[in-house]
């Protein structure tokens, strides 16, 4: 009689947990710090959901060639993750991470996160997706032939930028910001095209920018953040467990990986240093010329930034 209740349970527990596959798009390879990040979010939600929720990683943008935000919202794949200030369609409101000097440290950027997350929540559910989490990258840095020491040096300087904010940034130093897709970084500095990029320590160590460049400045230029988010339709296909166990996989891997972050960037400078880089500090002078350009552009973007956007920026700097 009993194990006649066992597995009339079991048949009744498998009947209402209907188990999900879902593809997540991951932008970069496998060996990233956030492909490995969202890899751990699958593994948790696997386990949490007692694996009726099965999310498969798919690294290098395999998925998604243009913008993620719109291939999520039609539902060409389920999840991604997502470089947030350079996608298209977020609005002003997904520039805040990456402009300059605004956060300083860890910290700062996990502090200007939380106040910002309503509005990315908002922006993503304007997309008919969830944003489930978000986790900075390194600090940017500047990689070069040589120590930026002042303003001076980055005039004439063909600088491969991220987004429009690193643009003006560059552009506004008197360099020439150089619009590039990663996977053609790497050739162009090999070619002469650009001379200089701007990015984080972990993809100077993901590109082995050693082997093409000498120099990089810690200007902490920022600390731009990168999401995962979830197409709404699959997210209300989920029953509450599921979903619920997903929310606690993201707030897990959300708070472990701005943990990690800075172990990863502290060894992706140790990598870099041991294949020959320079690492330098950036000199008082330099912090002094950038901060003049940075001051200029915040500016400049909160004059037309909607009221939502200019609150972020109170509540952060009281």
């Amino acid at each position: 009689m009993l194990k006649k209740c066992l597995i009339i349970a079991t048949l009744a527990s498998a009947l209402l947990a209907t188990d999900v596959k879902m593809n997540l798009n991951a932008k970069y390879g496998a060996t990233n710090f956030h492909t490995m990040g969202a890899q751990k979010y699958a593994d948790l939600v696997k386990e949490y959901t007692k694996g009726s929720v099965d999310i498969t990683i798919h690294s290098g943008s395999s998925l998604i060639k243009g913008n993620p935000l719109k291939a999520v919202k039609d539902g060409t794949v389920a999840m991604t993750d997502m470089f947030i200030p350079f996608t298209a369609g977020g609005g002003k409101v997904f520039g805040i991470s990456a402009l300059p000097f605004i956060a300083t440290s860890y910290e700062d950027a996990y502090r200007l996160y939380q106040i910002s997350k309503p509005a990315y929540e908002k922006t993503a559910k304007q997309w008919n997706q969830k944003l489930l989490y978000s986790v900075t990258w390194p600090a940017s840095g500047f990689y070069s032939n040589k120590q930026m020491r002042s303003i001076e040096d980055f005039k004439g300087a063909k600088t491969r930028t991220y987004d429009k904010n690193s643009a003006d940034f560059v552009n506004g130093a008197g360099g020439n910001a150089v619009a590039l897709p990663w996977g053609e970084v790497y050739s162009a500095l090999r070619t002469g095209m650009v001379d200089s990029v701007i990015t984080s320590s972990s993809s100077g160590k993901d590109g082995k920018f050693w082997e093409v460049l000498s120099n990089y400045t810690k200007i902490n230029y920022a600390y731009p953040l990168q999401a995962v988010t979830i197409n709404l339709d699959y997210w209300n296909s989920l029953d509450k467990t599921q979903q619920d166990a997903m929310l606690k996989a993201a707030a897990e891997i959300e708070k472990t990986q701005w943990e990690a972050v800075k172990i990863e960037d502290k060894e992706s400078l140790d990598m870099m240093a041991q294949n020959g880089m320079k690492i330098s500090e950036t000199s008082e002078q330099l912090k002094s010329d950038l901060n003049k350009i940075a001051s200029k552009m915040l500016d400049e973007y909160l004059t037309d930034a909607d009221n939502e956007t200019k609150e972020i920026f109170k509540e952060y700097r009281k």
